[in-house]
């Protein structure tokens, strides 16, 4: 029993403490929040996998609530991109709901704390109102505003209601106290004029909830047991009991909020607004381009679910803010498409080599199979031809004793099929080889259970037939920045720190299986890497995009 106590993160034994003293199991409610306001990344992922975690963990429903309370920013299509994230991810929700469906109460309660006292109606500026604020050290000073009566309250707050003022012009404020210690209880604005059009609402608001006054009571309405944040709102936490203790029944369960730390990951940005930016200055090609730490870059770059979910747990909750390497990432999709991609042969940078000894004009489809270690893949047959591409960096003319590929007078074996020998090349002008001209032994086939078959040879290459090669773009994508924490420096644009080789286009050559492979299936590109269809690609041309290569080319060699 103390072992499995261990296991449990801090936010599971403050939940399993509650059941202890007594919170009945069925009165548990977890919610997923967020605002509309963006896609998802990597970092919401971790509250994703955290909160419908917790719902699977102890069979409790989990709501994914929109907080829309910012019309300006706020758009049908992110609702849209969310939802199918969470449900790619794998996880399924109890109910949709939106802030924007409590509005009405929301306002009904606002009435009544200008009843009771506890709000008022400022026409201060921002600037007047800030500069009274005071500081973490420093007391607040009272707005002169702060002593109307409650029937010029309501008076005031009704003309705002029905557009009668400016944006700006006004605002409600609670009125709490301007010597707390928390600058958040210093009378913070429970309403804001906005006379924009919202995604659900329409026009029927011209005045628009803020998000401290929203959240709160919206856990209240769905009764939910555990409001679980990111750590900023820590220091929010008073400002939310106090909003709740104005409207709790004592019959009804009272939400309790808990705090955990925002997943940050190295060589990224995680501000959707710095995203945004990207998007917006066609640095990036929109919100789902493979370079981007967004849940839609990530899975066409080709990450799977399983990855991104098996990344949340290793990396795990943490009550204090830390920076995740990425490289943890890149091993959980590594690790997951190792056994399941099947493998396939591709030439990213190609040079042609003939077999001389070869018959000219004969082809043969030799039995391959998809993955060599594992059973149930499966096989497909493969042409071979007299003349193939390999890559370019698998041969050299002149090599030392470390090279264990092509070079002249050494063997090596052609993936599923034979031995070869380097004999000759063919250059240009410049000295540049062009062609590579080997013999093979026909008695070498991998496979064919003759002794020349079974004899070893130190280095085995990927090939393509060059005359059944299926031409493609493949996009190589890199990490974006070329920074750890490109926007943690306050003197320099974290744009500085762009990777100008982020993405490479290339047109290389595939094996001709490939020809069937629909949009997101993924394989691995023996020796180069994991590798994605685009949705770009069409019958007439395929797109790739690399998922991960199989090595880390980021870590330092020991040289």
């Amino acid at each position: 029993m103390n072992e499995e106590k261990k296991s449990l993160n801090f936010l599971e034994q403050i939940i399993e403490e509650d059941l202890a003293n007594g919170l009945p199991k069925e009165k548990l409610r977890f919610r997923f929040p967020p605002e509309p306001n963006g896609y998802l990344h990597i970092g919401h992922a971790a509250s994703i996998c955290l909160n419908f975690g917790l719902g699977l963990r102890y069979n409790a429903p989990v709501n994914l609530r929109f907080d829309d309370t910012n019309p300006a920013k706020e758009e049908q299509e992110y609702v849209d991109s969310i939802q199918h994230d969470v449900q790619w991810l794998g996880f399924n929700w109890d109910k949709v709901l939106y802030s924007s469906d409590y509005f009405q109460q929301l306002y009904d309660w606002a009435i009544e704390f200008i009843k009771t006292g506890k709000a008022y109606v400022d026409n201060q500026t921002s600037e007047q109102m800030a500069a009274q604020k005071g500081t973490p050290t420093e007391p607040g000073t009272d707005s002169p505003n702060r002593n109307r009566t409650i029937e010029e309250n309501m008076e005031l707050f009704l003309k705002m209601r029905n557009g009668e003022f400016e944006e700006g012009s006004h605002v409600l404020r609670a009125k709490i106290d301007m010597k707390h210690t928390n600058m958040h209880m210093r009378d913070p604005i429970m309403y804001r004029i906005l006379k924009r059009h919202h995604h659900r609402t329409g026009d029927k608001w011209c005045i628009y909830p803020m998000y401290d006054w929203t959240h709160g009571e919206s856990d209240y309405i769905e009764q939910i047991s555990h409001s679980i944040c990111t750590l900023e709102f820590k220091s929010h936490r008073d400002l939310y009991d106090w909003y709740l203790d104005q409207v709790v029944d004592a019959d009804k369960l009272r939400p309790k909020q808990r705090e955990f730390a925002r997943r940050n990951l190295s060589y990224t940005v995680m501000s959707k607004r710095k995203l945004l930016q990207l998007v917006e200055e066609k640095i990036v090609t929109g919100w789902d381009d493979p370079r981007m730490p967004t849940i839609s870059g990530l899975r066409r770059r080709g990450y799977s679910p399983e990855s991104i979910r098996n990344f949340s747990e290793i990396a795990g909750i943490a009550k204090r803010d830390n920076v995740t390497d990425v490289a943890l990432l890149e091993y959980c999709i590594k690790d997951h498409l190792n056994k399941t991609a099947p493998r396939v042969m591709a030439v990213l940078n190609p040079v042609k080599l003939v077999i001389t000894n070869y018959p000219e004009g004969k082809e043969e489809f030799l039995d391959a199979s998809y993955n060599d270690y594992e059973d149930g893949f499966g096989s497909r047959a493969i042409p071979f031809s007299r003349e193939i591409y390999i890559e370019q960096e698998d041969f050299k003319e002149d090599a030392n004793k470390k090279f264990f590929r092509l070079s002249l007078g050494r063997e090596v074996r052609l993936k599923n099929a034979y031995i070869i020998k380097g004999e000759s090349v063919v250059k240009d002008a410049d000295g540049n080889v062009t062609e590579i001209h080997c013999t093979y032994d026909e008695d070498s086939l991998s496979g064919s259970g003759t002794e020349a078959s079974k004899r070893k040879v130190k280095g085995t290459l990927h090939w393509v037939s060059i005359k059944h090669a299926i031409k493609a773009e493949v996009r190589v994508y890199d990490r974006l920045f070329t920074d750890e924490a490109p926007d943690s420096y306050k003197d320099k644009d974290f744009k500085e720190f762009l990777n100008p080789d982020s993405l490479k286009i290339i047109e290389a050559f595939v094996e001709p299986s490939l020809k069937t492979a629909k949009v997101l299936d993924r394989f691995q590109f023996q020796r180069l890497g994991y590798f994605c269809v685009d949705k770009d690609s069409t019958a007439e041309k395929l797109v790739f995009n690399r998922t991960v290569p199989l090595r880390d080319s980021w870590a330092k060699m020991g040289e």
